[in-house]
C-alpha cells in the first residue's frame, strides 16, 4: 500500500495541468488569498476520499482474498487498464501525422486549430468566454469559492480513484499507516504549496515566473501526462494481477 500510495501521489503533484492552472490563480488580484482557497479544496478532495473508504472499512483491511479484497483488486485493474488506454489515446493523438504537428498545424505554418483546441494550449492560454471571465473576475474579487471549486475539477480524479482503493488496505491501528496517509495529502500539493510560498514572499517575481513556467508547461504537457498515465497504469495493473493471481 504504501509504495503504491506515494507512486500515486508523484503522479499527481507532476501533473502539469492544475500548477498551469494555478499560475493564473495567484497571479489574479488577490492571488493569495485565492491561491489559499484552491489549495484548500485541492486538499479537501484527498481527506473526503480518504474518510469515505476507512468508513466503509472501519479502519481494517479485508481479509485476503475475501470478496472485499477481490472487488478492491479488481477495481484497481481495471483503473490501471484504463490509465494505460487514456495515456496511448493522449499518445497518438499528440503524434503528427502527413507533416503535421501534434496541435493539427503543417510544420512551418502559423499555429491554428483544426476544429478544437488542444487541451493543454487551452490551460496554457487566459480563460475565455462568458462563465470564464465570470470566474476570472471573481477570484481578482477574492472570492474563494471559485477558486476552491476550480481545485476540485482540476483533480486526476482517475488517480485520485486509485488512491482511494488502495485506501481500502489501510490498517489504522498503526501510526505508520497515519503518517503515509498524511503524505498522500501532502506530497500531491507540494508544488502548490512551493508556488504559494513563493508569492507570499516575492509577489512580483514570484507571478513572474510562473506565468513563465505556465508557458514552458504548456508546451510539455501532452508528454507529461502519456509518461505519468502510463506508468501509473502499468504499476497498478501489474499490482492487481499479482494480487488476483497470489
Amino acid at each position: 500500500m504504501v509504495v503504491d500510495l506515494l507512486l500515486i501521489a508523484l503522479a499527481i503533484t507532476l501533473d502539469p495541468l492544475p500548477l498551469m492552472v494555478f499560475a493564473l490563480v495567484v497571479a489574479s488580484a488577490r492571488g493569495v488569498r485565492t491561491g489559499l482557497a484552491f489549495i484548500s479544496g485541492w486538499v479537501a478532495c484527498f481527506v473526503v476520499v480518504i474518510a469515505l473508504v476507512l468508513t466503509m472499512t472501519g479502519g481494517q483491511p479485508p481479509e485476503p482474498r475475501s470478496p472485499p479484497s477481490t472487488v478492491s483488486l479488481v477495481l484497481k485493474l481495471l483503473i490501471g487498464l484504463s490509465l494505460i488506454g487514456y495515456g496511448i489515446h493522449r499518445g497518438r493523438r499528440g503524434r503528427p501525422v502527413h507533416g503535421r504537428t501534434p496541435n493539427g498545424t503543417i510544420a512551418g505554418e502559423p499555429h491554428q486549430h483544426l476544429g478544437r483546441a488542444d487541451p493543454s494550449d487551452t490551460a496554457a492560454s487566459p480563460p475565455r468566454g462568458r462563465s470564464s471571465s465570470f470566474l476570472t473576475s471573481r477570484m481578482n474579487r477574492g472570492s474563494i469559492w471559485p477558486a476552491a471549486g476550480l481545485a476540485v475539477l482540476l483533480q486526476p480524479w482517475g488517480l485520485v480513484a486509485a488512491g482511494g482503493v488502495t485506501v481500502v488496505a489501510a490498517d489504522t491501528s498503526h501510526l505508520t499507516t497515519w503518517l503515509v496517509l498524511l503524505a498522500f495529502c501532502v506530497l500531491p500539493t507540494a508544488s502548490l504549496l512551493a508556488a504559494e510560498l513563493y508569492v507570499v514572499l516575492k509577489p512580483a517575481p514570484a507571478r513572474r515566473r510562473l506565468l513563465g513556467l505556465r508557458s514552458w508547461l504548456g508546451d510539455h504537457a501532452q508528454q507529461a501526462i502519456v509518461l505519468g498515465s502510463i506508468t501509473v497504469g502499468l504499476w497498478l495493473t501489474g499490482r492487481s494481477v499479482y494480487g488476483l493471481a497470489s
